[in-house]
């Protein structure tokens, strides 16, 4: 384990390269209004909340994102520039009945946006995405690399 500053939810570095983080947004999402206004509680708890896996495979790097209630409708992924994967969707709130007597709210809700860049060796050209059972899984194959070739260098 790394002996770096730890931020969130604790399980992130700020200096780890492949942990999407704030400062991968072009502009500050929680007060510039990313998300089409400012974030309120809600919807910074509906970023937060969205949890991504991210394995990397010999053939492919899989990210994996539980979205429970999520239609592929509600969820957008895209791969912007050369190499940034964007997962973005809103989960709507409920609608609430004047005749509904609501004890508990724990769900989230509001709009997330997580963004991920992807190594040299990923070949977004190729990136496929499925919704099954409330989980969304993304798979960006990897590109054939060629072996490197290591010559000598004669020193004179």
């Amino acid at each position: 384990m790394a002996l770096t500053p730890f931020f969130g939810s604790g399980r992130s570095s700020i200096f780890d390269p492949f942990e999407p983080s704030f400062w991968d947004h072009p502009v500050d999402p929680w007060s510039s209004g990313l998300f089409g206004k400012n974030l309120g509680k809600d919807d910074v708890q509906a970023v937060a909340s969205t949890r991504i896996d991210w394995v990397e495979t010999p053939e492919a790097h899989v990210f994996k994102a539980d979205l429970p209630g999520l239609q592929k409708e509600d969820v957008k992924v895209t791969v912007e520039g050369d190499r940034t994967l964007q997962i973005s969707g809103e989960r709507t709130r409920e609608e609430e009945k004047k005749t509904d007597t609501w004890h508990r709210v724990e769900r989230s809700h509001g709009k997330f946006l997580r963004r991920f860049r992807l190594p040299h060796n990923a070949n977004v050209e190729s990136v496929n995405a499925k919704v099954e059972n409330g989980v969304l899984t993304v798979t960006v194959p990897k590109t054939q690399q060629p072996e490197r070739e290591v010559r000598v260098v004669n020193i004179d």
